[in-house]
């Protein structure tokens, strides 16, 4: 006797769920689509829709999202399939939380040719383009924030402007045809963990624009804005164990999961061209600069991260919580935060940074949040600078140590480099530059001063004034050279070593 397969997840199956799922509360039948979302990844699907539905319960309006599919996989053959609907788990440790998220309406595919795209984008029904498309998505130079005009994808959509592939491309084109048909404004809001993401995202387009000529540059300034926004909450990579577990959990299938931990935040700048979503109702902050909540944040959580998931690998440890649960790289990381981090920011509002450290910290120790250290590297060239690099700069402008942050720098430097031939490709790596790295690595093999000349001479990640800064090159290359040893925790151990001592022979304050 055959037994029954689960249902799919979809409208028709919204009143038949188990009460320990929460469902909807409004009548998604008449929601109307006002926004689209560039990248409807995990991250979109436990922040800005979870956000969305939220606002949609309290104070109903036409706020639907179109999801916009432009990278793969194809959300189409899972989440379109289910009319936009999918599960937000929430899991802290032994805690599960389980909702059905229905703000998204609808997912285009636009990943072969952009007219499906251009088509949502131009409508004057969408007032609000947000956008979760990575840091590489914006075709930018990490070192300056400008358009790159030597990306293979760029000069392809200045050569065919009506049919781009670009994010820049994309949005530029969708401006252009917004103000060929009824002249609407549009917000387009980055909720990329990039810092001043508004104004890479503006730009870029508007560098994009430029470049095409026809007064479009001069429009865009007049009828688009560019909001910046810090976005907050761990969503990791979703495993096949995720999608079994709500089948066997709550006894239907959904192919379109997100997984996520209780915490989240979203500061957003007041800088809107038309109407906007009051998600100020509903948890978010609607403030004047976001600069203050970025450094924040991306200095120490997203900063934590980055280290503990390269010397994570080093370590050979899998999982972010693996890492933090380690003494040593607990001991380093919080050490590096406090001693070092932590004086390079200012002040923001409301906020202990000694609290926030704590905070960040524990929510990294969460062992449910399954989030696999080679994830949390990938793209790494393009998160550095905002997370590392900047509070180096910041410190040696201070005329303080930087014996603590040098050693992550040197730790994305091993993880590249152990991907090469002269390594026997240790691991897979995916960013940007890894071929470059690993042409270097392959020219110079482990001589860790040629190394880091090599890295620190590309100037679309280390700008030639830190590239040449000695103190900043002497830890680098020490850093460097102890992590590609047989036993790269020992330089962890040397470096938090060193600053307890220069901890200790600092003059105690007066009070």
């Amino acid at each position: 006797m055959s037994v029954a397969a689960p249902e799919t997840l979809g409208p028709a199956l919204l009143d038949r769920l188990p009460a320990a799922v929460q469902k909807p509360a409004y009548d998604r039948a008449a929601l109307a689509p006002g926004m689209a979302h560039l990248g409807v990844g995990a991250f979109h699907r436990c922040h800005q829709a979870e956000y969305t539905d939220d606002l949609l319960s309290l104070q109903f309006d036409r706020w639907g999202v179109v999801g916009i599919n432009i990278r793969p996989p194809n959300l189409t053959e899972t989440l379109g399939r289910q009319s936009g609907l999918y599960t937000r788990l929430i899991r802290e440790n032994s805690h599960i939380e389980a909702r059905i998220i229905g703000s998204i309406l609808e997912v285009v595919d636009s990943q072969a040719r952009a007219a499906p795209a251009l088509d949502v984008l131009s409508s004057s029904d969408i007032e609000l383009v947000t956008m979760t498309v990575t840091e590489k998505g914006y075709c930018h130079i990490p070192s300056s924030g400008e358009l790159d005009l030597s990306h293979p994808d760029i000069v392809h959509d200045l050569a065919n402007p009506q049919t781009p592939r670009s994010v820049p491309g994309i949005l530029a084109r969708a401006l252009e045809q917004r103000r060929a048909t009824h002249g609407q404004p549009l917000t387009l809001l980055s909720c990329d963990n990039i810092q001043s993401n508004g104004i890479i995202l503006a730009n870029v387009v508007r560098a994009f624009a430029q470049r095409r000529g026809n007064g479009l540059a001069d429009w865009i300034e007049a009828n688009a804005a560019f909001p910046s926004a810090m976005v907050d909450r761990i969503a990791p990579a979703v495993t096949q164990d995720d999608l079994d577990s709500v089948e066997q959990w709550f006894g239907y299938r959904d192919a379109a999961v997100a997984v996520g931990e209780p915490f989240r935040q979203w500061v957003i700048e007041h800088k809107f061209a038309g109407r906007m979503p009051r998600w100020d109702l509903v948890g978010a902050t609607f403030v004047d600069d976001v600069t203050p909540f970025e450094h924040l944040k991306m200095r120490v959580l997203n900063g934590a991260q980055t280290t503990l998931a390269t010397l994570g690998v080093l370590a050979g440890l899998e999982h972010t919580s693996d890492a933090i649960a380690d003494p040593l790289l607990a001991a380093f990381i919080k050490c590096m935060l406090v001693e070092e981090t932590l004086p390079t920011l200012t002040p923001v509002p409301g906020m202990d940074p000694l609290t926030y450290v704590e905070q960040s910290l524990g929510r990294l120790k969460n062992t449910a949040i399954r989030h696999r250290n080679h994830q949390i590297a990938t793209d790494g060239s393009q998160k550095i600078v905002q997370r590392l690099l900047n509070p180096i700069r910041d410190r040696l402008r201070q005329g303080e140590s930087i014996a603590l942050l040098s050693v992550p720098v040197a730790g994305w430097m091993a993880y590249l480099i152990q991907a090469s031939e002269k390594f026997g490709r240790s691991w897979p790596v995916s960013d940007p530059y890894a071929g470059k790295v690993a042409a270097i690595a392959d020219a110079t093999g482990r001589d860790a001063k040629a190394l880091v000349a090599g890295i620190l001479a590309i100037d679309t990640i280390f700008d030639p004034g830190l590239a040449a800064n000695d103190t900043f090159r002497k830890a680098v290359t020490s850093a460097l050279d102890g992590l590609l040893s047989d036993d790269p925790m020992a330089t962890v151990k040397r470096n938090l070593k060193q600053a307890d001592t220069t901890r200790l022979k600092r003059p105690a304050r007066s009070a």
